[in-house]
């Protein structure tokens, strides 16, 4: 098991790599056009990692993942492969996951795009699962019990007739891209774990807008929903601090603060 607790001058490298994963999801928004196709945002982010931020794209070559990041579009759950055939139509939905290594410590990102105007469910589905994420970072303090995420997730999601994919969860995550903790998006109490003060770790929900059954490509990689509804999946590397937890993969767009203060 690594050791959980990062150090002062872990956490500190840990700040820039999450600011940097975040930084290539700002810059890629403009280019998330119909008509584009995948293998270019590919390179666009690549490139931008490697030149512009001096890092490397953690996903090339991991268990031999053959691009820089993920693209999953629509039906896709996780882990689509970016392609030339695969371009962005009207109305897609679209999630672009970035993880990088700087310094050596991994930062860790995800979240969805619209391709032009999104269907009513599309949208909705999209913004459960970001509004699952936020209440579950706005519950995390030292002491709280780890489930407790999953089950804040699944609660919500459920409330709202959509659905938790349980074969893929958040982990641990510093020098290396998956450490202990597993972080669990539905209610499971084998999770004994309490959280402490600089623990750092993603919390990532894929919920699915029919059931949480999935299945895998050919390619060995492509995860879809089994009964092609529509997924959705966003992604941040959190700190637990003293006082609730810093989203370190935090975006200037969002509807959340980037410092958490848990007062309950």
């Amino acid at each position: 098991m690594n050791r959980i607790i990062k150090t002062e001058s872990e956490i500190k490298k840990m700040r820039m790599s999450g600011k940097l994963a975040a930084e290539v999801l700002e810059m890629i928004e403009k280019y998330i056009q119909p008509k584009i196709n995948t293998e270019d945002i590919n390179t666009i982010c690549h490139d931008y990692i490697v030149n512009k931020k001096k890092a490397i794209p953690a996903c090339l070559g991991y268990h031999g993942f053959p691009k820089s990041i993920c693209i999953s579009i629509n039906d896709v759950v996780c882990h689509g492969i970016p392609n030339k055939k695969q371009i962005f139509q009207e109305g897609d939905i679209v999630n672009i996951d970035i993880a990088i290594i700087k310094n050596q410590y991994y930062g860790d990102t995800s979240k969805m795009f619209f391709i032009g105007t999104p269907s009513v469910l599309s949208k909705r589905l999209c913004q459960v699962a970001q509004d699952s994420l936020y209440l579950s970072l706005k519950s995390i303090k030292p002491g709280m019990p780890l489930y407790k995420i999953g089950e804040i997730i699944e609660n919500y999601v459920k409330k709202n007739n959509f659905s938790v994919v349980k074969e893929y969860c958040g982990h641990g995550i510093g020098r290396n891209f998956h450490e202990e903790p597993h972080i669990l998006h539905y209610a499971n109490k084998e999770n004994n774990i309490t959280l402490k003060k600089g623990m750092i770790f993603t919390v990532e929900p894929m919920i699915n807008a029919g059931n949480p059954q999935v299945t895998c490509m050919k390619d060995g990689w492509t995860i879809k929903t089994k009964d092609h509804s529509l997924s959705a999946q966003y992604e941040h590397t959190i700190l637990v601090t003293e006082y609730g937890c810093d989203i370190l993969t935090w975006q200037k767009n969002e509807t959340i603060s980037p410092k958490l203060i848990n007062k309950h």
